[in-house]
């Protein structure tokens, strides 16, 4: 494979349907949202933009398969799959407001060796491959250098229909509002990640995830500094439903932090 050249197409295919997901937004109404489930939202852009995905990926690397949000494609024998989301923070988007993101990763068998994220409000593209650094438009980015839980800024996301962990949820945002610089919900667990690895935020945690939510942006994370773990602090975190992201200095102190409240 041609990690380079297979960038070079998920970057362009991220920014195409990231802007025409924006242009769409002006013509967006509410009638034109389905229902999948309590809490979650389906439009014809996350579809379209999802075709868009796989028809240039699926050209640009024939033998590959998809996990993809809206179920287009199967996995792939060889084990090279694609791993996309369309419209990673879709409530946002249908009501107006911002971030919300494409994500796009290569996995060869269980390793991501390519993640592109796409914010497309403010067009920012975030990249990494397994060769690379992490990139925001071109430029080198990494996690910040924060020494401690008490001096971070912290990331979350809400379970939007899984609520047999939300008293322990709580309690942990109980922890982080008193012993940090705060707590942010954006709404878009891609758009979080990346977040991360550019140093905007020190760390991130949230359960209920589906792999397209965090295969791309947890690879740039790892690729700027960072470190990723599951709640118990394992390895299962793209298809464990559960993620822990941090810069390298706080990961012991937040992970533990995480794993004690979560995992009593």
């Amino acid at each position: 494979m041609n990690i380079e050249l297979l960038l070079n197409r998920a970057i362009e295919a991220a920014q195409r349907a990231g802007e025409w997901a924006l242009a769409e937004r002006g013509k967006f109404t509410a009638d034109m949202v389905e229902v999948k489930g309590k809490h979650n939202f389906v439009s014809y852009v996350d579809k379209q933009c999802e075709a868009m995905l796989v028809d240039a990926l699926g050209n640009a690397l024939p033998k590959a398969g998809f996990i993809a949000e809206e179920g287009t494609g199967s996995r792939s024998p060889s084990g090279i799959n694609w791993i996309i989301d369309p419209l990673d923070g879709t409530t946002n988007y249908i009501h107006g407001l911002s971030p919300f993101a494409v994500s796009i990763a290569l996995m060869e068998n269980d390793k991501v060796i390519l993640g592109v994220v796409y914010e497309a409000s403010l067009k920012e593209c975030f990249w990494a491959t397994a060769d690379s650094a992490a990139y925001l438009n071109g430029k080198p980015i990494s996690v910040t250098s924060t020494k401690s839980v008490n001096d971070s800024l912290i990331a979350t996301g809400f379970p939007y229909y899984d609520y047999s962990h939300i008293s322990s949820f709580f309690r942990t945002m109980d922890y982080f509002m008193r012993n940090s610089h705060g707590l942010r919900r954006l709404g878009s667990a891609a758009t979080d990640l990346v977040y991360v690895a550019c140093g905007r935020f020190d760390a991130f945690y949230e359960y209920g995830l589906s792999p397209w939510d965090v295969a791309a942006g947890a690879f740039i994370v790892e690729r700027a500094g960072g470190k990723v773990c599951d709640f118990t602090g394992g390895s299962n975190f793209i298809f464990g439903g559960e993620i822990v992201a941090t810069n390298n200095s706080i990961h012991a102190e937040f992970s533990g932090i995480i794993s004690n409240f979560m995992n009593p």
